[in-house]
């Protein structure tokens, strides 16, 4: 549905579509140029609007799915089984047997997986059953400081330092009709570096060189950085690891498999918020916006938000300069506060602040908390097409009973 921007009413995400189609043609020529044989699985945990996944999939990705849920969406989605990469550790056993039955990408997590596996090929002698195993592995050895657990060890997959990995291994080269021909390395970063994927690259190497590995696909997984000034993008990652797989690997024989989300598309989305009130409280400037923190920072994390600010008035001069204006949300929790406006002109009711690269997660972990999801629009040029719909008490209430 086409909208007039002047008249909608906030808050609202945006989905620059412009932005979005450049960040994706950039990712898949940086893969095309360095490794030619590649598949993108995009991350439906970290933005699963329908609108999104639509666009992906047409464009050629995959679903990357980490539950019953979302291996439903992508079905619901038009997704076929053989078009899904099943990760993490909460799948569900039918939805992760039709996915092996279908030739699916499926990423064993933990032993119970295995003994899935165990019990479906055994059910079916008669076909062959092709998997790949997440390794867990010491990435703050290789890139100290860089990774978001540190020294403590990551709850996903298989470790290799304590042998797990090469336990699993062992069990599943004992099932006749099972070949291990998938490595899942994905790996959380703080810095989102270039040398974090190079050490990713070189520990498939090792895997493959430690174990005897044949190997039709390596998966990195995401945690990419993308849009940020001053930090990698695609085409920085991309020869820094085929450099590196290339001492064990060539592209005819193995797939590279990325999964990316909050460097697709982050910077294609913005969250655009109103003041609607302003009060002052023992000398403190209070401005209060239309949006919330639970809406941009639901993890309450960050320390820093990129935004800017669209002025009702063309009056700024003569509006006076306040040495602090604190802005907040609309909710009655004290620690809705989004940031702090250091000397800056006064902030007033219709003013609006605009939230910069909030596409990744924010969406997905927006709360139910008291106002419903905001709308989303697509921008294409001068054209704002909605997406999905503010919510209202009847999208709240489906599913629900309450006669009593």
């Amino acid at each position: 549905m086409a909208v007039n921007a002047e008249k909608i009413q906030t808050p609202y995400f945006v989905i620059d579509e412009p932005i979005l189609q450049r960040y994706y043609d950039m990712l898949a020529e940086s893969l095309s140029s360095n490794w030619e044989n590649y598949l993108i699985g995009y991350s439906f945990k970290t933005n699963s609007l329908p609108w999104l996944v639509s666009y992906v999939k047409e464009k050629g990705a995959y679903a990357e799915v980490v539950s019953e849920d979302e291996y439903s969406l992508a079905k619901y989605m038009g997704y076929r089984d053989d078009e899904i990469i099943y990760n993490g550790p909460y799948k569900g056993k039918q939805s992760f047997c039709d996915v092996l039955l279908a030739g699916g990408i499926i990423n064993l997590d933990s032993m119970q997986e295995i003994g899935w596996l165990t019990e479906f090929a055994a059910a079916h002698p008669d076909r062959t059953f092709e998997v790949g195993i997440r390794a867990n592995f010491n990435l703050e050895k290789m890139c100290p400081g860089e990774t978001t657990m540190g020294e403590v060890s990551g709850r996903f997959g298989f470790c290799y330092e304590t042998g797990r990995f090469a336990d699993a291994l062992n069990i599943l080269r004992a099932l006749p009709n099972v070949s291990v021909t998938g490595l899942h390395l994905h790996s959380s970063s703080k810095s989102r570096s270039v040398n974090v994927f190079r050490s990713i690259a070189q520990m498939a190497c090792q895997l493959k060189t430690e174990f005897d590995l044949t190997l039709k696909y390596i998966d990195l997984g995401g945690g990419y950085c993308g849009g940020m000034k001053g930090r990698p993008e695609y085409p920085d990652y991309f020869p820094v690891v085929a450099e590196e797989l290339h001492k064990c690997f060539t592209p005819d024989k193995t797939r590279l498999v990325v999964e990316p989300g909050i460097s697709l598309i982050s910077k294609c989305t913005t969250f655009v918020t109103k003041v609607f009130d302003t009060r002052d409280i023992k000398g403190t400037r209070y401005v209060m916006t239309d949006g919330s923190r639970f809406n941009i920072d639901p993890t309450m994390i960050k320390s820093s938000h990129l935004f800017h600010v669209e002025y009702s008035t063309d009056h700024d001069a003569v509006r006076p300069v306040i040495s602090q204006q604190i802005i907040s949300g609309f909710t009655c929790m004290e620690v809705d506060r989004l940031f702090t406006y250091t000397n800056q002109h006064e902030l007033v009711p219709g003013d609006r602040i605009i939230y910069e690269n909030v596409g990744g997660y924010t969406m997905s972990l927006n709360p139910l908390f008291i106002q419903y999801f905001p709308a989303v629009y697509v921008q294409n040029g001068d054209h704002m097409r909605m997406v999905r719909k503010k919510w209202t008490p009847a999208e709240y209430v489906q599913g629900n009973e309450w006669n009593l």
